[in-house]
Parts: structure tokens; C-alpha cells; sequence
């Protein structure tokens, strides 16, 4: 997903074209702002991991403009989109990955400002998480089968 600080700095293409580019297929896309219950919903866990203050944080950075969630389909396509994502805090990330080319926002800055990471993307954390983001966010109707180049040539 392409959070807000994505979206509003007007980076969705390039971002979008790193995932295909590593010939990951895009089988649903959508744009949308969320509510309260929907940001709930989608960090269900995150208040009891990292505690309140990040949730509450992380809530209010993800409901201040819209986001563009999809899902991409391709081999290890977990680990591959967070190996292209990169670590979680900006400044760790490696040159390269989308995090570090384009976010640069230490942990510290956001636990002295009380404000969320400016990280530019969710990436799921596995297999069963990534299952359940795909539930939330999409029907089935909004979920597309084709065969893409790459697996034409069988690559």
C-alpha cells in the first residue's frame, strides 16, 4: 500500500513501476481514504506490539489523505516486495530500495515529534498477513487472473 506521504508527494508511478519492473504483476488496485475503524482493522495488531502512542500516531499519519492499495502476484512475492521496500525506518534503509531512494526519516526524529514514520509504503510482514490485507481491502470481484509477459515467456 502507498501511504499518504506516497500519494501526496506524487511518487504512486514510480513507486508502482519499481514493483512491475521486477516482474511482480499488479491483480488489483484501488485509491481510497480510511476511517478510524478501517485503520483498526488493517493494524489490528500494532497497538499491542509497539503501544499506543505509535498506534495512535500511526492512525492519524494513515488517515490524512488517500492511499492507493494493491496487490502484486509473482515469485516470493512477499519477501521480494519488502526486500524492495526496505527497513521500516528511512534512514536504515539501503540505497536502492524504495525507502532509501525516497523516505529519509530516522525513529528518532518520529518518537521526539510524536509523529508517525514517513516510510511510503505498508509491505506485509508474510504469507498469512499478506491473506489477510488482500480480505480486507478487496473482493474477490476486484482481484484480476491474466498472464503477464513474463509468464508468457516463461521466465
Amino acid at each position: 500500500m502507498l501511504k499518504p506521504d506516497a500519494v501526496v508527494r506524487g511518487l504512486a508511478g514510480r513507486i508502482i513501476q519499481r514493483f512491475e519492473d521486477a516482474s511482480l504483476k499488479i491483480v488489483g488496485m484501488k485509491m481510497r481514504e480510511i476511517d478510524a475503524d478501517f485503520t483498526r482493522k488493517h493494524y489490528f495488531d500494532l497497538e499491542e506490539r509497539t503501544g499506543p502512542v505509535v498506534y495512535n500516531a500511526t492512525a492519524a499519519f494513515m488517515q490524512r489523505g488517500p492511499v492507493i492499495a494493491f496487490v502484486v502476484e509473482g515469485e516470493d512475492a512477499v519477501a521480494t516486495v519488502r526486500k524492495m521496500v526496505g527497513s521500516t525506518y528511512p534512514n536504515e534503509a539501503q540505497p536502492g530500495s524504495i525507502r532509501g531512494d525516497f523516505a529519509h526519516q530516522t525513529k528518532t526524529v518520529a518518537v521526539a515529534t510524536g509523529k508517525a514514520v514517513a516510510n511510503l509504503v505498508h509491505a506485509s510482514g508474510n504469507r498469512e498477513e499478506a491473506e489477510y490485507e488482500v480480505g480486507l481491502w478487496f473482493d474477490k470481484t476486484e482481484l484480476f487472473e491474466y498472464r503477464s509477459q513474463a509468464e508468457a515467456f516463461d521466465w
